[in-house]
């Protein structure tokens, strides 16, 4: 990996393809890493896209400039170190790609700057208008039982004492799990030894059900994504048929979301992990969203 300098990070990114291509930026999940998208990147040069996955905040490489900045880890601080990301590249406009926290913030991106997005795909996750955050059914409440637990103190504690093996609870509980192997998790749980993963974790969930501090540079973008409720980037999502985290039922009904074109497939078989357990379907539909719209026809559906 490579780093570049932004406005509050020194972030570390992994990048591949032809020079010249139409850059696409790949933002990885929680817990996860830019390893994520190692077998989905062949694809993407194959069809002439130059890729760029960067390691988020709080995880890999990627460094905290000053030592006293704030460890936010909301979606709307990760939407704007993509931009930050890609500004310090010299790259204007750019596909995005997003899984989980990745994909969180590529919403948010399309509200923040639509101008600047070619395209955008989310893996996972299903689109949440004006960013907000409800109280979900019982059912996906209990899904979320780590969401709550980090907001006790005495769960946040226990997330501090094996960082590890909270995230590896994650990876063998969302889904099906013959794609894991150790030598992938042990690649993704260097990136969750960075000295910030703890604290961005946790203050990526606690600020969504409590009250907690918030970088204030940030706040222009967090106004702009509570004004925003429909989206105008043309966006296709790949939902899980076996995600045990956001499984199908919770990202039904959202295409009058989206004015730019929409289209939303579910892959059967699949946990919460979709570039991880089928690359090749993964890579082969981002490449016909992306090309579908450089010439214009993505349509909702």
């Amino acid at each position: 990996m490579t780093s570049v300098d932004s406005k509050k990070l020194r972030m570390a990114y992994a990048s591949g393809g032809p020079e010249d291509g139409t850059p696409i930026l790949l933002l990885h999940g929680w817990p996860d890493d830019a390893s994520a998208w190692r077998s989905v990147t062949p694809f993407l040069e194959a069809d002439c896209l130059r890729w760029i996955a960067p390691d988020l905040r709080g995880f890999g490489k990627t460094a905290f400039l000053d030592p006293a900045t704030l460890r936010d880890g909301s979606a709307v601080a990760i939407a704007q170190d993509a931009f930050d990301l890609v500004g310090a590249l010299g790259i204007d406009r750019f596909h995005v790609v997003g899984h989980d926290w990745g994909g969180r913030a590529t919403y948010h991106m399309a509200a923040m700057q639509p101008e600047r997005l070619l395209s955008a795909s989310v893996l996972a996750i299903g689109y949440s208008p004006r960013g907000r955050f409800d109280v979900p059914s019982y059912a996906q409440s209990t899904r979320w039982w780590y969401q709550w637990f980090m907001t006790a103190d005495a769960g946040a504690a226990a997330v501090r004492n094996d960082p590890i093996g909270f995230a590896r609870w994650q990876w063998d509980t969302w889904g099906p799990t013959e794609w894991i192997s150790e030598e992938a998790f042990a690649m993704a749980a260097k990136a969750f030894g960075n000295p910030d993963w703890v604290d961005i974790t946790l203050h990526g969930y606690r600020s969504r059900w409590k009250s907690v501090p918030m970088d204030p540079d940030y706040e222009t973008a967090r106004r702009k994504v509570d004004a925003t409720e429909k989206l105008s980037v043309p966006t296709l999502f790949l939902q899980g048929g076996a995600d045990r985290c956001d499984p199908p039922e919770e990202s039904e009904g959202l295409e009058s979301y989206f004015t730019g074109g929409y289209e939303r497939l579910v892959l059967p078989g699949v946990g919460h992990f979709p570039a991880r357990e089928s690359p090749v379907e993964v890579a082969r539909l981002i490449c016909r969203h992306v090309g579908a719209c450089a010439k214009g026809a993505l349509t909702s559906r």
